[in-house]
């Protein structure tokens, strides 16, 4: 698939339109965002994606047009798993519910410029070197197995560039509406504000890691990684406000995820080596079965962690019962 340089740069601009419409319809006015709100957005960033994945069907052919799907399904699953840190961030910094909506966007924006730059890098390299794609796989399966051993972060710790941060220049202790800069006493001081975006910046840089190495298991033209991203970054947001605590109900997750990135590692090891003549094409893993292998692990994941969560709630309702009913009468 060959992408020329006027589809990227409309692809671009659509994409700063859509930035565009969001910041002047939703973050026009600071505001806690509602269920309804964040349910309306999500449905219909969700619509955009798959309207363009539609087009990229259509004029690109069948292929490209699965492997968008698939990577979009993999990279917004593996964001649903990163907005448990997001909440603990928030949490941490104690960011009023008003300005959330804020510091997502600028924060998400600022990880869709610095994966644009992963994505660039990644795509020369794999360009160039086969070997790569074994690296790749080698990160995939790496934290797969992180994943498995289940070491769950309770609390946020501030990472090197904030400790910095904090070093060089001073902090208020109050957020100032959603200023991200102050002067006081002819100083100039930096907000709450400005390092929480930090914060989720950086997280999401970590986050990156992985992700880009997954999807470029799945694709390795990098106009469809980009858009997928893009469009998993951009329903993430809004996904923050309607699942909330959602995500802890998916008790599973975790391990349909590394489920998922160990299939794209071993699709990654078969890849290379089949580039390198070491395997017969027969062991080539093809787009429909990524597809099929993706979907079919997030359904099950998501119907087992919802029947544990129900039958987790019921276990907890019947323990309350005896207590109730062992309660003396009057007769």
């Amino acid at each position: 698939m060959s992408v020329p340089v006027w589809l990227w740069l409309a692809t671009l601009g659509g994409l700063l339109v859509l930035i565009l419409i969001d910041l002047v319809i939703v973050d026009r006015k600071p505001h806690e965002v509602t269920t309804g709100e964040a349910a309306r957005w999500v449905t219909f960033y969700i619509s955009c994606a798959v309207l363009f994945g539609i087009g990229v069907w259509v004029w690109g052919g069948h292929d490209p047009g699965v492997e968008f799907f698939s990577g979009y399904i993999t990279e917004y699953s593996l964001s649903v798993d990163n907005l448990f840190i997001f909440m603990l961030i928030m949490g941490s910094f104690k960011v009023p519910a008003i300005h959330q909506h804020r510091v997502l966007l600028i924060g998400i924006l600022l990880a869709l410029v610095m994966r644009g730059v992963f994505i660039a890098i990644g795509a020369a390299l794999i360009e160039r070197f086969v070997w790569v794609f074994f690296l790749f796989g080698a990160v995939l399966v790496w934290t797969a197995i992180s994943m498995l051993r289940g070491q769950e972060q309770e609390e946020y710790h501030e990472n090197a560039l904030l400790r910095r941060t904090r070093k060089i220049f001073p902090v208020t202790d109050d957020y100032v509406g959603h200023k991200m800069f102050v002067k006081r006493d002819g100083k100039r001081w930096i907000t709450p504000m400005l390092m929480v975006i930090i914060a989720i910046g950086s997280a999401d840089l970590l986050f990156a890691v992985d992700s880009i190495p997954a999807i470029f298991g799945i694709t390795q033209e990098a106009y469809l990684v980009f858009t997928a991203n893009a469009f998993a970054l951009m329903g993430l947001r809004q996904l923050y406000f309607l699942i909330g605590g959602l995500v802890e109900r998916l008790a599973y997750l975790n391990y349909g995820l590394a489920a998922i990135l160990l299939f794209i590692g071993a699709k990654l090891f078969l890849h290379a080596a089949h580039e390198y003549g070491w395997v017969p094409d027969a062991f080539e893993i093809n787009n429909w079965i990524s597809l099929g292998v993706i979907v079919t692990v997030l359904v099950l994941t998501t119907v087992f962690s919802l029947l544990k969560s129900r039958k987790d709630q019921r276990a907890a309702e019947a323990g309350e019962l005896p207590a109730t009913d062992s309660q003396p009468t009057n007769t």
